[in-house]
């Protein structure tokens, strides 16, 4: 091997989905006040999930074609299924921190590895109930959505003992797209030779939103009773009941409130971060006879994005 070089390599199996059926509910949740998710029954298990092995020992089968220590990453998609049958969790981390330790347990050749999941969000069909009148949630049947997602990632290594543990974790919620009619502004911000911008002293804002938090332990994000699980459904509720209730003067200040109260909500977190795309539509026309109605369209297709990142501090 030339001397002159050094390496940095991984491989793995991307996009694994995991349609896992009765997995055990999710209890325990603690309320809070801005959403009404308790529990989840795991009917409809899915997740999509990607394994991701780091380390040298699998070093020779770049430079020299030795395949030695390379475990096949159709290997690593059959044993994340088969784990997933016999897994008794009932959260995306659960399941990920189960698979990590087991596979650093099962194959000495693999040094480290990152596991990330995403969500496969499915909604419970509304269906008549016979002889009462009223529509309840089929627990039988189940509508694909293509909304917005939970994801999550851990990495895990081996300590100084050989005990596998978690190294590095971080759980989202991405991909909202959120739409206030009113009550947000952007105003008196540098204007010259080049800004054609009007400033927008009540303006609908159309905002498309990932959001990420980390806690201070991860045995936290781990324990089984959940008391201090963070569910991605009230991470979703809170930021929309922020989003109603701020008046923003700018999508800045809006994920800053957002992170605030996250923080203030959670304080099992250590850091919560955003990336906030502004999506906001250009008037088209506005009614003589209600200054309410108006009409807008796509702008521009160039957008801009804001990211924040609020960490604890000590």
């Amino acid at each position: 091997m030339n001397a002159e070089f050094s390496f940095s390599t991984s491989y793995g199996k991307l996009r694994i989905p995991v349609y896992r059926v009765y997995a055990s509910p999710l209890r325990g949740v603690t309320p809070i006040s801005e959403s009404q998710f308790v529990r989840r029954e795991n009917i409809l298990f899915a997740y999509e999930v990607d394994v991701e092995v780091l380390g040298e020992n699998f070093l020779p089968a770049y430079t020299h074609g030795d395949n030695t220590n390379v475990v096949a990453t159709d290997s690593m998609k059959n044993f994340v299924l088969r784990q997933a049958l016999a897994f008794e969790g009932s959260t995306l981390e659960e399941f990920l921190h189960v698979l990590g330790q087991r596979f650093l347990s099962t194959y000495a050749q693999m040094e480290r590895i990152r596991l990330s999941a995403r969500e496969l969000a499915f909604a419970q069909v509304a269906v008549p109930e016979q002889g009462v009148g009223i529509f309840v949630e089929s627990h039988l049947l189940f509508r694909r959505s293509h909304s917005d997602y939970a994801v999550a990632m851990l990495s895990f290594e081996r300590d100084q003992d050989g005990a596998v543990v978690v190294a590095d974790h971080r759980c989202g919620h991405v991909g909202m797209e959120l739409f206030k009619v009113t009550g947000s502004s952007f105003s008196h911000f540098v204007r010259d030779q080049y800004t054609t911008l009007p400033e927008r002293i009540d303006r609908p804002l159309f905002v498309f939103l990932d959001a990420y938090w980390k806690y201070q332990d991860s045995a936290t994000l781990l324990d089984p009773e959940h008391t201090q699980y963070v569910p991605a459904e009230q991470v979703c509720d809170l930021l929309q009941v922020v989003f109603h209730e701020f008046v923003s003067e700018s999508i800045q200040h809006l994920v800053h409130e957002m992170g605030n109260r996250l923080l203030a909500r959670f304080p099992q977190l250590a850091e919560v971060s955003f990336e906030a795309q502004n999506r906001t539509r250009d008037q088209i026309a506005a009614s003589t006879n209600d200054e309410r109605v108006k009409v807008y369209s796509d702008p521009f297709s160039a957008y801009g994005v804001i990211r924040l990142t609020i960490s604890r501090q000590g």
